[in-house]
């Protein structure tokens, strides 16, 4: 039996004490970004749950639609 090795952890404790995993994340499906979602992706690879690159491969974003989403989030 094989088991994948992921690179990044299985969850994180936030700042305000919350903990997020890879389950709080959106589907790679995801077609239709509301604010939420987006924020969520945000604090995902901000605090490290979720690399950058991983994220723009995962969900199709480019890398000015992602900083525009950072932009409007740290606003």
């Amino acid at each position: 039996m094989y088991i994948k090795k992921i690179k990044t952890p299985r969850a994180i404790t936030l700042p305000d004490g919350t903990t997020m995993s890879q389950a709080d994340l959106p589907p790679a499906s995801t077609r239709r970004w509301v604010a939420s979602r987006k924020a969520a992706v945000v604090r995902g690879v901000a605090f490290g749950l979720l690399a950058r690159d991983e994220a723009l491969d995962r969900y199709g974003l480019s890398e000015e639609e992602f900083a525009s989403w950072v932009r409007a989030i740290t606003e």
